[in-house]
């Protein structure tokens, strides 16, 4: 996000004077030799540092002709590495796991290690920021445990050819001109080094340019601070051949005043050791585009090619999007101007399949750095390989077939191989890491030699997992998980697409462990700015598995009970056929979720194209609205058979959602289901919405205001939808969160038709029954209905929707959009045919609840106060079975019976409800209705509760 209170490096950073005590400009230590331009890596054996077990030494690899590649290259081969003609270096391309959140588990990262390597990657940077040794508690050493871990994960590495590149960030509260300081750094890293890295970075992005009392005294700008540091660091190491230093100015819209006059550039261009490599986001922290003439400007600055981290994927700013587009936006041509790219994708692993390997696929597409892109459109079908014969200059000789990058191609070869991965039964184990405790002791890094790594040094204890992430398995006994508060998120019109969903506070179970993080996170949100998200704030991704065993009793409708949400599930025994056969995801499936969850700027085609059909849907409702005059048949027609063709589209989500939640790789499913299980609920709102326009819309005058593109919103398609609804500013009502454990039960909500009327009736009359804990109404059947919903269903279908479940009716919300003349068409029509029904009872005797409703018949009926219904014109009610368990229905129903309501104007709507019916209270609290305070002429057998729209 755009840094808005950030200070200005002053003009002497572009300088190199000195302070009066000589430690000024001077960025490398003056006791140490200059560095040679081109470093060697020194292996850990040759400086007397033990090899950790099963770490092979290092050797040359042969020089070996590359493979002649189809296209994108993933043959299943590694590919070989490019050398860097400038550096001798060879080209670092791979992820790095830098986003804030629930870090991957160690079997994630060692299937990433292998995917990596299958698709010719070759590095992986460590740098999550739940790692709080990697950031805020810098200083301390690594536990034993911590140790044991973080060992395995650099052998893994090794073991699948990766370069695996340690990151630590001091700069929040490092002192530089402190030596304490520096040698405390020194000491951490020699504990990584311990452990078999060979490569590191410095990061010192997220922080305030000031620098504190005795640095000012010894630097002249935070430039020469950093650098020095930074210098000495690089040379400590014996100058490792792969050292990476991220500056403070990491993007173009940090730069002060521009990239090409940045004195803080100038001064780490002039005054970093040659053989460090600088990364970079590109113009944003979320780059949309990278371009050739970016990129060669900041390298003239920095008098060295950068080495891009890629936030294109990343979506820890926003837990409500997911990134499964391909890799965008970067030119091959881009590749022999770089030291590398290290993407920074989603925080659920599983969801990065497509992410990585269309990097790949780009990388590979111009290996040697001669090609030039093709550009493609997205209808271009048909794509195929070109292959160009490249001959050596001077030479007749074919030295290389290459081919080019289509973003399109890269999309259908990553999702064709993805494909395969659904139908594989897997599920990762997540098992629970031991903390850092008071009594678990820190390694110390002149300690280690052996795996029985032996503690020396007494530290501050830190509670907190860095490797590993907390969790457990979803299968098996349900475990108690203590929530996290949800930390609010500003927001940049500068950057992608971002939330607009707010979520509900949540209470909080705290142990020692989220007591310290909460504080950690505090702090955090005071003194940084994320280097993937907005600077203010650190929110945490919850995993899916977390999300989705949290308990949602909060959310619960409360006509759901605990014997309905407990019922076992059916499975079939020996010599029994299952109850239906799950259908498996499709190729079209699976490219209709990519282009559901595309990239940050922009939809899929087929996202976009529902979105138009919405916008043109909603526009053009007055041709088909009941009061529109001069109806023009074509039209009618037209609007009928885009409304038909839109349905269609919903159709296909709800089917390819009911497909995943039953594939059988349930490692996919658990990181894709939340998102999944939101797009599907907004998108059945809208289908019934739409629905609602084609036969009961009175007027389309709520519809005229705004013609903005579909991605110029944010929160992604989810949120583009909500915008598109009439209650955009209802966020709770779209705040959905998936159940307990995967489902792929779906409901349909659709306009009331007159044939619901029977099934309607005995739904109110089961509920009132259920309330009442007794079947009271056995004389009269109809009562119950007649007095509850008979004037809603008779006199104001237009605003009804009945809620299906496999073609039966399981609930209903039902409404009046304005009160007054609702009430004059009841004296005129309703009350009489009722007073004919119903014989009035006698009086002077104890009625019975069946008596009492048919004499409120009888009596007149009391209005409401003016002043109330000029702010809340609208009556609603609705119910839901007890059979319905999916407890984000109820809001979906309450979403489409407001939307209607709102579009034919009203400005609120309010209900009744019995002080004595509790569930009735605690279920309409729930869907945001709070209750009114009395007012003269509000009947006082009845809790008015109103919600304004």
């Amino acid at each position: 996000m755009v840094q808005t209170d950030k200070v200005p490096p002053g003009p002497q950073d572009g300088g190199s004077s000195s302070s009066s005590n000589g430690g000024g400009g001077d960025c490398s230590p003056p006791a140490q030799p200059s560095p040679s331009p081109a470093p060697v890596a020194v292996p850990a054996a040759d400086v007397g540092l033990p090899v950790p077990p099963g770490d092979p030494p290092a050797a040359a690899e042969p020089d070996a002709p590359e493979p002649t590649l189809a296209y994108g290259g993933l043959d299943n081969r590694p590919a070989p590495p490019r050398t860097d003609s400038a550096g001798g270096k060879k080209f670092l391309c791979g992820v790095v796991e830098g986003f804030y959140g629930r870090p991957w588990s160690m079997e994630q990262r060692r299937e990433l290690f292998r995917r990596m390597r299958r698709w010719g990657l070759n590095t992986y940077l460590y740098a999550p920021k739940d790692d709080y040794k990697h950031r805020m508690f810098w200083r301390e050493m690594y536990s034993v445990e911590e140790a044991e871990q973080l060992m395995q994960l650099i052998t893994a590495a090794k073991e699948h050819s990766i370069e695996f590149v340690y990151a630590i960030s001091p700069g929040l509260d490092i002192t530089f001109s402190n030596q304490k300081e520096v040698a405390t750094l020194k000491r951490k890293l020699d504990q990584v080094t311990q452990f078999g890295c060979k490569s590191f970075a410095l990061l010192f992005d997220d922080i305030d340019h000031n620098m504190c009392p005795a640095d000012k005294e010894v630097f002249s700008s935070f430039a020469h601070a950093q650098l020095s540091v930074t210098n000495e660091i690089y040379q400590y190491l014996e100058e490792p051949e792969h050292f990476l230093f991220c500056p403070t100015e990491y993007c173009g819209t940090f730069c002060y005043p521009n990239v090409a006059h940045s004195p803080y550039l100038k001064t780490v261009g002039e005054k970093l050791l040659p053989g460090i490599d600088v990364l970079w986001t590109g113009p944003k922290v979320v780059s949309k585009e990278i371009s050739v003439d970016s990129i060669e400007e900041v390298t003239k600055i920095l008098k060295r090619s950068p080495l891009i981290w890629d936030n294109l994927h990343a979506n820890d700013y926003d837990q409500k999007r997911l990134f499964l587009g391909p890799y965008k936006g970067r030119s091959t041509e881009l590749i022999p101007r770089l030291k590398g790219v290290l993407t920074n994708p989603n925080c659920e692993f599983e969801g990065n399949f497509v992410a990585i390997h269309t990097l790949a696929t780009w990388y590979k597409s111009n290996m040697n750095g001669v090609r030039k892109d093709v550009v493609m459109t997205d209808t271009e079908e048909n794509t195929v390989s070109i292959q160009i014969k490249l001959e050596n200059e001077g030479s007749d000789e074919e030295i290389e077939m290459d081919v080019l990058y289509s973003p399109q191609m890269a999309l259908k070869l990553a999702i064709t191989e993805w494909m395969q991965e659904f139908g594989v039964p897997h599920q990762y184990n997540c098992r629970t890491v031991p903390h850092s405790g008071a009594k678990t002791n820190p390694i110390d890094a002149g300690g280690i030699g052996t795996p029985c790594l032996n503690s020396t040094t007494t530290v501050t204890t830190v509670y907190q997992q860095p490797i590993m992430s907390q969790g457990s398995p979803l299968s098996g006994e349900p475990v108690l998980l203590a929530k996290e508060e949800e930390e609010k998120k500003q927001q940049s019109d500068e950057e992608p697409m971002e939330m607009v969903l707010e979520k509900p506070d949540e209470q909080e179970t705290k142990n020692v462990n989220q007591i310290l993080t909460d504080i950690v996170k505090a702090k955090m949100s005071e003194d940084l700015k994320p280097m993937e998200m907005d600077k203010d704030s650190i929110a945490e991704s919850k995993s899916p598995e977390i999300c989705m065993q949290e308990d949602t009793g909060s959310d619960m409708a409360p006509m759901q009970t605990d014997e309905q949400l407990n019922k076992e599930l059916y499975i079939p025994g020996p010599n029994e056929k299952p109850l239906y056969a799950a259908e498996a995801m499709t190729l079209e499936d699976l490219n209709l979720l990519a282009e559901m969850f595309y990239l940050p700027y922009e939809h899929g085609p087929k996202s976009v194209q529902m979105l138009r059909e919405f916008q043109w849907l909603r526009a053009n409702s007055s041709v088909v609205s009941l009061n529109c005059k001069g109806k023009d048949a074509e039209k009618i027609e037209k609007w009928h058979f885009r409304a038909t063709k839109f349905e269609e589209m919903c159709r296909r989500v709800m089917q390819m959602f009911t497909r995943l939640a039953n594939c059988e790789n349930r490692s996919i499913l658990y990181d894709l289901y939340p998102y999944v299980w939101d797009i599907k609920g907004v998108v059945a709102m809208v289908k019934s919405f739409v629905q609602w326009l084609g036969c009961r819309s009175q007027s389309s005058a709520q519809f005229l205001s705004g013609d903005q593109e579909p991605w110029a919103f944010r929160g992604g398609l989810a949120g583009e939808f909500q915008r598109l609804l009439p209650i955009e500013a209802a966020n709770d009502l779209f705040y959905q969160p998936p159940p307990p454990m995967p489902t792929s039960k779906v409901y349909a909500i659709r306009p009331y038709f007159p044939k619901d009327e029977a099934s309607v009736y005995k739904i109110c009359k089961e509920m009132y029954d259920d309330e009442m804990d007794a079947d009271l109404m056995s004389d009269q059947p109809d009562i119950i209905g007649d007095s509850l919903v008979g004037g809603f269903l008779t006199l104001s279908p237009d605003y009804c929707f009945v809620l299906e479940d496999e073609g039966s009716v399981c609930g209903y919300a039902l409404g009046i959009v304005d009160v007054n003349p609702y009430a004059r068409k009841c004296k005129v029509s309703w009350i009489p045919a009722m007073r004919e029904k119903y014989i009035k009872p006698e009086a002077g005797k104890e009625l019975s609840e069946e008596q009492k409703m048919m004499l409120s018949f009888h009596e007149e009926q009391q209005g409401l106060p003016e002043n109330f219904l000029a702010s809340f014109p609208s009556l609603i009610k609705v119910d839901v079975h007890t059979k319905v368990t999916d407890p984000s229905v109820a809001k979906s129903m309450m979403g489409c019976l407001l939307s209607s309501l709102k579009a034919d104007g009203s400005r609120g709507a309010f209900c009744e409800v019995k002080p004595s019916d509790r569930r009735g209270l605690e279920f309409y609290s729930k869907l945001g209705f709070l209750e009114l305070a009395k007012m003269e002429g509000f009947p006082k057998e009845m809790l008015v509760l109103g919600r304004n729209l």
